[in-house]
Protein backbone atom coordinates (compact mmCIF):
# COMPACT_ATOMS: atom_id res chain seq x y z
CA UNK A 1 0.00 0.00 0.00
CA UNK A 2 2.84 2.39 0.83
CA UNK A 3 5.72 2.84 -1.55
CA UNK A 4 8.03 5.15 0.44
CA UNK A 5 6.78 5.57 4.01
CA UNK A 6 6.43 2.92 6.69
CA UNK A 7 3.52 3.12 9.14
CA UNK A 8 5.37 0.68 11.43
CA UNK A 9 8.33 3.06 11.60
CA UNK A 10 6.06 6.03 12.26
CA UNK A 11 4.42 4.20 15.16
CA UNK A 12 7.84 3.11 16.41
CA UNK A 13 9.10 6.70 16.59
CA UNK A 14 5.93 8.50 17.68
CA UNK A 15 3.94 5.74 19.38
CA UNK A 16 0.36 4.77 18.63
CA UNK A 17 -1.25 5.74 21.93
CA UNK A 18 -1.69 9.47 21.21
CA UNK A 19 -3.25 9.90 17.76
CA UNK A 20 -3.50 13.68 18.09
CA UNK A 21 0.22 14.07 18.79
CA UNK A 22 1.00 11.69 15.94
CA UNK A 23 -1.14 13.76 13.57
CA UNK A 24 0.59 16.96 14.71
CA UNK A 25 4.06 15.49 14.14
CA UNK A 26 3.16 14.29 10.64
CA UNK A 27 1.66 17.70 9.84
CA UNK A 28 4.86 19.43 10.97
CA UNK A 29 6.88 17.21 8.63
CA UNK A 30 4.51 18.05 5.77
CA UNK A 31 4.40 21.79 6.48
CA UNK A 32 8.04 22.31 7.37
CA UNK A 33 10.57 19.77 6.13
CA UNK A 34 8.90 18.66 2.91
CA UNK A 35 7.85 22.19 2.01
CA UNK A 36 11.41 23.46 2.55
CA UNK A 37 12.78 20.71 0.34
CA UNK A 38 10.25 21.34 -2.44
CA UNK A 39 11.17 25.02 -2.50
CA UNK A 40 14.87 24.51 -3.18
CA UNK A 41 14.56 25.45 -6.88
CA UNK A 42 15.33 29.06 -6.01
CA UNK A 43 18.42 27.94 -4.10
CA UNK A 44 19.64 25.98 -7.10
CA UNK A 45 19.04 29.03 -9.31
CA UNK A 46 21.24 31.16 -7.05
CA UNK A 47 23.68 28.31 -6.35
CA UNK A 48 23.19 28.70 -2.60
CA UNK A 49 24.93 25.42 -1.79
CA UNK A 50 25.20 26.12 1.93
CA UNK A 51 21.44 26.59 2.30
CA UNK A 52 20.70 23.51 0.18
CA UNK A 53 23.00 21.49 2.42
CA UNK A 54 21.32 22.89 5.56
CA UNK A 55 17.83 22.02 4.34
CA UNK A 56 18.83 18.51 3.34
CA UNK A 57 20.62 17.91 6.63
CA UNK A 58 17.67 19.24 8.64
CA UNK A 59 15.18 16.97 6.83
CA UNK A 60 17.07 13.69 7.15
CA UNK A 61 15.82 12.76 10.64
CA UNK A 62 12.21 13.46 9.67
CA UNK A 63 12.48 11.13 6.70
CA UNK A 64 13.86 8.45 9.03
CA UNK A 65 10.92 8.98 11.41
CA UNK A 66 8.44 8.23 8.62
CA UNK A 67 10.46 5.34 7.21
CA UNK A 68 11.36 7.07 3.92
CA UNK A 69 14.89 5.66 3.84
CA UNK A 70 15.16 5.71 0.03
CA UNK A 71 14.41 9.43 0.04
CA UNK A 72 16.85 10.05 2.88
CA UNK A 73 19.54 8.47 0.68
CA UNK A 74 18.71 10.99 -2.05
CA UNK A 75 19.31 13.79 0.47
CA UNK A 76 22.65 12.23 1.35
CA UNK A 77 23.55 12.14 -2.36
CA UNK A 78 22.67 15.81 -2.71
CA UNK A 79 24.76 16.69 0.35
CA UNK A 80 27.68 14.65 -0.97
CA UNK A 81 27.98 16.49 -4.30
CA UNK A 82 26.03 19.73 -4.03
CA UNK A 83 27.17 21.38 -7.25
CA UNK A 84 26.23 18.36 -9.36
CA UNK A 85 23.07 17.41 -7.49
CA UNK A 86 20.29 18.87 -9.62
CA UNK A 87 19.36 15.46 -11.05
CA UNK A 88 19.08 14.11 -7.51
CA UNK A 89 16.91 17.10 -6.66
CA UNK A 90 14.51 16.09 -9.44
CA UNK A 91 14.36 12.58 -7.95
CA UNK A 92 13.73 14.16 -4.57
CA UNK A 93 10.80 16.17 -5.90
CA UNK A 94 9.29 13.01 -7.36
CA UNK A 95 9.63 11.19 -4.03
CA UNK A 96 8.21 14.12 -2.07
CA UNK A 97 5.05 14.02 -4.19
CA UNK A 98 4.61 10.35 -3.33
CA UNK A 99 5.44 10.89 0.35
CA UNK A 100 2.90 13.71 0.67
CA UNK A 101 0.14 11.53 -0.77
CA UNK A 102 1.11 8.60 1.43
CA UNK A 103 1.26 10.72 4.59
CA UNK A 104 -2.20 12.12 3.86
CA UNK A 105 -3.50 8.58 3.31
CA UNK A 106 -1.86 7.52 6.56
CA UNK A 107 -3.41 10.46 8.46
CA UNK A 108 -6.82 9.64 7.02
CA UNK A 109 -6.49 6.06 8.28
CA UNK A 110 -5.88 7.07 11.91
Amino acid sequence: MYQLISPQTIFQYFGDDDKEMLQEMIQIILDSNLKDLKNMDELYATQDWAQIKRRCHKAKPSLSYIGAIQTRKILESIEGDLENSHQHFNELLHDIGIIEKELHTFLDSL
